[in-house]
């Protein structure tokens, strides 16, 4: 039977130290949470009339790059709409006309808010709201109109209306027409 000596144990605890280190790290990654504080930001609102899967801490981005994080999802109680608070990295003022939008990485991607950034010459003050904001789309709804033919526009109203489009009726120019 082999002794254990103190430099075994040492390297054990060591190793698991490590292990639960390591272990928090991924928490923390896979929650979108950061460390440190966020001293560096401003907050933005934005109302939705849809969130979709819009969650506490999904990114802010413009053109693709994170510039923020969403703090706060709120339901105004006289609108019903998703009033959505935005911390905004401080380096980066938005222009008063920005647009807001609710978007999704891929087709099964988390949800994350995309900024457009306009052309005003003033920019938004922290705690205004973005005025000018797109819902989230339902894909499953959109595909049941898609398979199901709800969202079909070129779809005749009545059957007479595929053969007026196919022979229009056109009376002669008077021009055309002969005396």
């Amino acid at each position: 039977m082999a002794i254990r000596g103190p430099r075994l144990e040492f390297a054990v605890g060591a190793f698991l130290l490590l292990a639960l280190a390591s272990l928090l790290v991924l928490a923390f990654a896979s929650t979108n949470r950061q460390f440190g504080g966020g001293g560096d930001t401003y907050p933005l609102t934005a109302r939705f009339s849809s969130l979709g899967q819009l969650r506490l801490q999904a990114p802010v981005r413009i053109g693709g790059v994170a510039v923020g994080r969403v703090a706060k999802i709120d339901l105004d109680p006289t609108r019903f709409d998703a009033v959505v608070t935005l911390d905004i990295q401080k380096r980066y003022p938005l222009p008063a006309d920005t647009s807001a939008g609710i978007f999704t990485s891929g087709l099964l991607g988390e949800s994350y808010v995309g900024l457009q950034p306009g052309g005003d010459p003033e920019n938004l003050k922290p705690g205004e709201e973005i005025a000018y904001t797109q819902p989230a789309v339902d894909l499953i709804q959109m595909v049941g109109k898609y398979m199901f033919g709800g969202g079909s526009a070129s779809a005749p109203a009545s059957p007479n209306a595929s053969n007026a489009q196919t022979a229009p009726t056109t009376e002669p120019s008077p021009t055309e027409a002969t005396p």
